[in-house]
Parts: structure tokens; C-alpha cells; sequence
């Protein structure tokens, strides 16, 4: 048995990684890879001595045995994997959520391009590691309250457990994993011949200027937690002129606490989110609705948690806008709906909408209510119904839970810079292996506009 986590998840070119290890063998090695169109091998270290440690609680720092490994200064930004080999053997490389390995992401120092971020805080929200997470057996934390999980811990992305049920579409990865979503999307981006830069979320937090230096931030899939300062980071680096695309969805629909830059804590509730003080929209939370960031919110859309999802796909409403440029769509037109799994996500966020109307078979746009949260000028473009057979429909601010308009809902909206939101967390599955024309380019016409708009 090999497991592994690392100090700081993120590290720049020429630093040293710290891993903390812990194995039954009498010495172990590790093999580097970049993750880029599949795995980049770039070094394999010298044996190092073993050494036993035990598991800790979810809530715990984990203190494992540090081992230092030099990056070297010509590695390029990137997601990298270190993958474990103990005496008796390599176990296969994979990114199974199980794998013996650790992540962690190599930053970069350029200025302009595209800067994708990570959602670690997320990944370790959902890390069952020590047996426990946010949402099962929450540990406790009094100072600040709520549940307390460790950031010292395999897991994070890879080499440990996540909450969750196995994905209907996909059940080689887990949800929360850096597989699921984000290792879709950068294999698309380097397909594509993109170059972003990497970093994480709690970079963001601890660097508040690290956005000011790139012209665009693109994230992907669930990202759920963010902390106030780099919520209040990336607003700022908006409010200057910064471009945002979300290809996600319950897009920063909990605020969690850093504590130490060891824990992050969340008080979520009870199992209905009551007295739910890190919700980020109401006034008995932190009275930030989360819809300014990206222009949509959980609230107005819904879940889809378990077996196969039926969805009438996103329908077009301003089919001249540039998003659409060379899709052929006409307003009415539907994409997504064929698609494997359907565009609509396991998460997607939506609008205020009071209503739509229905013609030849078609929903098209009536009205939305203005609502505080949705930005000034916010544009829908298209959006997907989500009707009453869906599996979560959170209270909305003016409706009860399931009542209104529900929708995954994809716009954008100016303030400084512009921010697309796609309103759906599957946008990376079906953008990955090229099963959607229609979504591979409404893909490229945002990176592409994106990083020419300063």
C-alpha cells in the first residue's frame, strides 16, 4: 500500500514539491507526468526509504512523511500527476480516483493568454479521505463554526475517495475528481492547440493579483466552494477589464473559510441547508448572490443526481449573437439533447425565468424577472428547461422549491469584462470527444473571443 498527498498543491518552476508518503514497503519512487493530450512522462526520481504512517480523521492534518523533489525550472505550466511505484512493483497509471498518486499544479509567469483554474476546494469538500466530508460525517469545527476537512490528505483531485454516486454516463470516474470534468477539457484544449496556465483556487486566494496577468479564466465542471477572498479576486480582476468563461455549473454556490492553509470549513446546515450561514445569496448567509459572478445560480436551475437524465436540450433564443457565429442555429433551434450524457447536466445553473411559450413544440424565451444577483445586461442566449421529473429544484428567492421556471441557462454578461456562463456541468463530457459540432464551436468562439478582448 502506497498513498500520497502534497504539502502545497501548487508550486512555480525552479521550487521544490513537498510530498507527504506513507507506505508498507521498504522504499518507494515516483514518476512525474504532465497531464496534456493524456500523460507527458518528465522525470523519475531516485529510490527513496519508506516509511508507515496511519490514516488520520477527515478533519485532521494527516502529518505524513515529507519528501522533497526539485521541479525543474524549464517545466511549463500544467496539471501534473506523481505517480507512485513501491519495491515490488508499479501499479498502473490511470487517473482512477483510487490511483496511487497525488496532483498538484506547476504555475506559470506569463502574462496575457488563458489562466484555467482548478477547483480544489471542491475536490476536498467531497474527499472522503478519514472518513468523512461536507456532505457525510461532517467534522466539526467550533472556531469558525461548521465542518472542518483537511487539505492535508490523499485526495484532492486523485488518490483517494469522493462522495457521491457513480456517475449514469460515467462510471470510470467519480464526480469530484480531476478526471470527470477537467482532464476532459484540457485534452480538448491541447487538441485544440490552446496554451493556458494552471493554478487553483486557493492560489487565487492566496494571491489576489495572480488573474490581473491573463486575459481570460476559464474553469470547468463543479465549482461549488470558493472563499471570499478569491471570489473577491476574481471580481476584482473582472471589474478590470479580465474575461471569465465557466464551463460549470453550482458555480460558487457555498463560501468556505481557509483556516491555517491546512482546513477549509463550511457551515452548511442541516441536511436542507437550514440557518446555512456560508450560502452565499441570502441575508442570513454572506448576502453576496453568487448569480453576480457568473450571471446564473443553482437556485434558478437543478440536479439530476442518479440514472439516465431526460432533457429537451438548450434552445436558442438570439441566434445572431457571436457565440453562435458558424453553428447554422436558428432561434428556436435545439442542441444538446441527442448528446451522450445530455448536454444538461448532473448540476446546471439558470435565470430568473417566470415563464416560456411554446410553439410548434418549441420553448422560446417570454420573460425572466428581474431579481437582485442577475447582472445589468445579462444576455440569455439559450437555455434548457428543467421540468418537474428533475431530482433537485432548489427554493428559488421568489418561488418555493420546484415552483417557476427552472433552467439550465447559457448568456453572458459585461461589468469591466465580459463573463460567459454555460449553466451546466457536462459541458466538458460532451465537448471531449467531439460529440456535439454545435458545442466544440460555440467552445472556440468564447476562448477565442475572450482572449482577444482586453
Amino acid at each position: 500500500m502506497i498513498r500520497a498527498y502534497p504539502g502545497r498543491a501548487s508550486v512555480l518552476p525552479g521550487e521544490r514539491l513537498v510530498l507527504r508518503v506513507a507506505t508498507d514497503s521498504a522504499r518507494f519512487r515516483v514518476h512525474f507526468y504532465r497531464w496534456h493530450d493524456g500523460f507527458e512522462a518528465m522525470h523519475s526520481s531516485p529510490w527513496q526509504p519508506g516509511e508507515r504512517a496511519r490514516e488520520r480523521g477527515a478533519g485532521d492534518d494527516w502529518d505524513w512523511p515529507p519528501y522533497e523533489f526539485p521541479v525543474p525550472a524549464h517545466w511549463r505550466s500544467g496539471v501534473y500527476i506523481a505517480h507512485l511505484e513501491e519495491a515490488d512493483g508499479k501499479l498502473p497509471l490511470s487517473l482512477a480516483l483510487a490511483s496511487a498518486a497525488a496532483l498538484f499544479v506547476v504555475r506559470g509567469r506569463r502574462h496575457g493568454g488563458m489562466l484555467y483554474k482548478l477547483p480544489l476546494s471542491t475536490w476536498h469538500a467531497c474527499n472522503l479521505s478519514g472518513g468523512g466530508c461536507f456532505q457525510r460525517n461532517p467534522p466539526a469545527s467550533s472556531d469558525p463554526p461548521g465542518a472542518r476537512v483537511s487539505l492535508q490528505r490523499p485526495g484532492g483531485g486523485i488518490g483517494g475517495q469522493a462522495w457521491g454516486a457513480p456517475d449514469y454516463y460515467d462510471t470510470t470516474s467519480a464526480r469530484h475528481s480531476f478526471a470527470h470534468w477537467d482532464a476532459r477539457f484540457i485534452r480538448w484544449l491541447a487538441r485544440q492547440g490552446y496554451t493556458p496556465e494552471f493554478c487553483t483556487d486557493l492560489d487565487i486566494d492566496a494571491d489576489p493579483g495572480l488573474a490581473l496577468r491573463y486575459r481570460l479564466l476559464v474553469a470547468a465542471g463543479n465549482d461549488e466552494y470558493w472563499t471570499a477572498p478569491a471570489r473577491a479576486a476574481v471580481e476584482d480582476f473582472i471589474a478590470a477589464g479580465g474575461n471569465a468563461a465557466w464551463f460549470a455549473a453550482r458555480l460558487c454556490w457555498w463560501r468556505v473559510h481557509l483556516v491555517d492553509g491546512r482546513f477549509l470549513v463550511c457551515h452548511q446546515g442541516g441536511t436542507r441547508g437550514a440557518c446555512a450561514h456560508d450560502r452565499w445569496w441570502p441575508t442570513t448567509g454572506a448576502g453576496r448572490p453568487e448569480d453576480r459572478l457568473g450571471g446564473v445560480s443553482h437556485r434558478h436551475g437543478g440536479s439530476w443526481r442518479d440514472g439516465p437524465r431526460q432533457t429537451g436540450g438548450f434552445i436558442v433564443q438570439q441566434p445572431e449573437h457571436w457565440v453562435f457565429a458558424g453553428t447554422g442555429l436558428r432561434r428556436g433551434a435545439v442542441f444538446g439533447a441527442d448528446t451522450w450524457p445530455p448536454l444538461a447536466g448532473y448540476a446546471c445553473d439558470g435565470v430568473p425565468l417566470d415563464a416560456f411559450e411554446r410553439t410548434g413544440g418549441r420553448a422560446l424565451l417570454s420573460a425572466w424577472a428581474d431579481e437582485d444577483g442577475t447582472p445589468d445586461g445579462y444576455q440569455l442566449l439559450a437555455a434548457c428547461p428543467l421540468d418537474c421529473r428533475w431530482q433537485d429544484l432548489p427554493a428559488r428567492a421568489r418561488h418555493a422549491a420546484g415552483e417557476g421556471v427552472h433552467t439550465a441557462a447559457l448568456g453572458l454578461f459585461q461589468r469591466g469584462g465580459t463573463v460567459f456562463a454555460a449553466g451546466t456541468s457536462d459541458w466538458a463530457q460532451v465537448l471531449a470527444d467531439g460529440r456535439d459540432r454545435t458545442v466544440e464551436r460555440i467552445t472556440r468562439n468564447v476562448l477565442d473571443r475572450l482572449l482577444l478582448l482586453h
